[in-house]
């Protein structure tokens, strides 16, 4: 079986592809450069190379320039550009307490040890309309850099900080999970299918790289009722964290950059029958910065430790086959494709079934 052949289906698809860049361009504005998108777009930016699994600032922008600002289909195609290249080296497992940070909030603990970061956020503002960006000029700008440039230093922040969580474990209020991974047990979902039930390492890298709404949308399921997670945020990070390799030639551990990561730990009660009561955790870690999508990662984390999972946000085969935007997106987008044959047979089958239920009505009738 077969597609129905469309006579200047080739001619029509070239010029449906002029036009989406005519769209782009016919408002006769200047050209939107892919160092603009890079600086000023930059959470737009971060989100595509969580969801594409690839972290390159430079070509998630031009993903999103080519996708007209799509940031489903900038994740695509940037994650299609990351299977044709080839891998040469793995980097060393490195720990985030070495992470370099720009921002740090615990909604634990008032008091944390090396104090509360806020960084650069809006979430104490109200969302109300700027106006004054539809004027803004490149003068406006450099004054503006130039006054809040004493803000902006990092020169008084604390090369690491402790980790929040230490707290609750120095006192033995944390129940430590049992599974440990080593070099030989790390999952590799992008070389190999997923299978459930799918490892921690498995499950970590398919919501690292899930959709950021997507992932929100089972989380929030669970924290509205569809599950038991009323979750505290322990400690929120968003930094640099080392990028490390073994040197070729040296055999010795080496930086070769930094890479920008969001961390949250989350904080859920756990009532166990017959054993002293504790807090657990949930874990989540993302390319960028996406707070939405590294604590809805945790969240769902700490949902699927459940040892009775009722509801879906709570069963592994459920969240990690749901949470993949390119694939959904993929699965969706293809029923705009042809599908001719088999709508046909479709078609005729109803029809015969009512030519047969309106020849049968009409013989009951003169009988």
């Amino acid at each position: 079986m077969g597609y129905v052949a469309v006579r200047g289906g080739e001619d029509a698809i070239k010029c449906a592809e002029k036009l989406l860049r005519y769209q782009r361009l016919r408002g006769g504005a200047r050209p939107l450069t892919v160092e603009q998108i890079e600086g000023q777009l930059y959470l737009a930016v971060d989100r595509v190379m969580g969801e594409g699994s690839l972290y390159a600032p430079e070509l998630a922008a031009l993903a999103i320039k080519q996708a007209v600002g799509d940031t489903m289909e900038a994740s695509f195609i940037l994650r299609a550009y990351r299977t044709t290249k080839q891998r040469f080296c793995c980097s060393i497992p490195e720990t985030t307490k070495e992470m370099r940070i720009v921002r740090r909030i615990s909604a634990a603990f008032k008091d944390i040890p090396g104090g509360q970061l806020l960084g650069a956020t809006s979430d104490y503002t109200l969302r109300l309309l700027d106006f004054d960006l539809k004027d803004e000029s490149p003068q406006e700008m450099r004054t503006f850099i130039r006054d809040v440039s004493d803000i902006a230093r990092e020169g008084n922040i604390p090369d690491t900080f402790p980790k929040v969580v230490e707290i609750l474990r120095q006192e033995g209020l944390l129940v430590e999970r049992k599974d440990s991974i080593d070099d030989r047990s790390i999952s590799d979902i992008a070389r190999q299918s997923m299978t459930f039930p799918e490892s921690r390492s498995g499950t970590l890298q398919a919501m690292a790289r899930g959709e950021t709404g997507g992932l929100l949308l089972l989380a929030y399921s669970n924290m509205r009722g569809y599950g038991d997670i009323h979750p505290t945020i322990g400690e929120l990070r968003v930094g640099f964290v080392p990028l490390k390799i073994i040197h070729p030639h040296t055999g010795e551990p080496y930086t070769v950059g930094e890479v920008r990561v969001t961390e949250a730990e989350v904080i859920a009660r756990l009532d166990v029958e017959g054993e002293t009561q504790k807090f657990t955790m949930g874990y989540g870690l993302c390319f960028g910065h996406n707070e939405v999508k590294a604590i809805s990662m945790a969240v769902l984390d700490r949902a699927m430790q459940a040892r009775k999972p009722e509801m879906p946000s709570e069963k592994q085969e459920f969240v990690l086959s749901h949470i993949d935007g390119i694939e959904s997106m993929g699965f969706c987008n293809h029923y705009k494709l042809p599908h001719y044959v088999t709508f046909q047979s479709d078609l005729d089958r109803l029809r015969k079934v009512k030519e047969i239920h309106d020849t049968e009505g009409n013989l009951k009738k003169n009988l």
